[in-house]
């Protein structure tokens, strides 16, 4: 008899413990969803809210784990998410996380990657260099990194001319180049009523397609503002 109630104990005892284990494996399984589910929706969310502003910009977020200890409650009506607009325009994003079943609430953060695809330098250029299809190509780089007007059509570069030494894989940007550079002798094309009239001119200014700069009428010597049309002629409507 003493036998058969230690067999009945340990058998018992052994039960117990596999009961515990499982109780404690689905707790740690809910656990573990929940946080990665929080984790996935703070991304979903960044992703979304960062898109809709985005032009022509490709956007990356890495959630930082949410660290194991934490308990995160079941959600039945789905978790919610919000982060300020201030906070949007940064590289790391604090977003709030909480659910209308509870006062439950946690703050998760996110780093995001902004891209763009503009146009880069394929090797070093020197200053005075005119830009072809043979040193330029096209890569993503973090928009952080551009601080003037970058590029997005490799064809609409080709004529400009490097106004510095530029190492490769560099961003092309506006401060770096000029389609006119300032003492260039172009032409004056004034449109006046439908007609065309052309004179010679001397630019005054460095600038690229689209900027207004002084050039001088080299018939008159008289100064006028005109427009960039390409590397060889400005515009101007009278």
């Amino acid at each position: 008899m003493k036998k058969i109630n230690e067999k009945m104990r340990i058998t018992f005892y052994r039960s117990f413990a596999s009961l515990v284990l499982g109780l404690l494996s689905a707790y740690c399984y809910g656990a573990a969803t929940n946080h990665e589910q929080v984790e996935e929706g703070a991304k979903q969310y960044l992703i979304n809210q960062l898109t809709d502003n985005a032009q022509d910009t490709n956007i990356d977020v890495a959630i930082v784990k949410i660290d194991d200890r934490i308990n995160i409650p079941d959600c039945p009506t789905g978790f919610q998410y919000n982060a300020s607009p201030e906070a949007l325009s940064q590289s790391y994003i604090s977003v709030r996380v909480s659910c209308k079943n509870n006062e439950w609430y946690l703050f998760t953060s996110g780093q995001v990657t902004r891209t763009k695809e503009i146009v880069v330098t394929q090797g070093a250029i020197s200053p005075g260099t005119v830009l072809t299809t043979s040193n330029l190509t096209m890569a993503e780089v973090d928009v952080r990194r551009l601080r003037y007007t970058a590029f997005t059509d490799l064809a609409s570069l080709i004529g400009a001319r490097m106004k510095r030494r530029i190492t490769d894989g560099q961003a092309i940007q506006s401060n770096m180049l000029c389609f006119v550079c300032k003492g260039d002798r172009i032409t004056i094309t004034a449109e006046v009523a439908g007609m065309e009239v052309k004179t010679a001119g001397i630019a005054q200014q460095d600038g690229v397609v689209g900027d207004n700069i002084k050039v001088i009428n080299a018939s008159s010597q008289k100064a006028v503002i005109a427009r960039v049309a390409s590397p060889e002629e400005v515009v101007i409507h009278l």
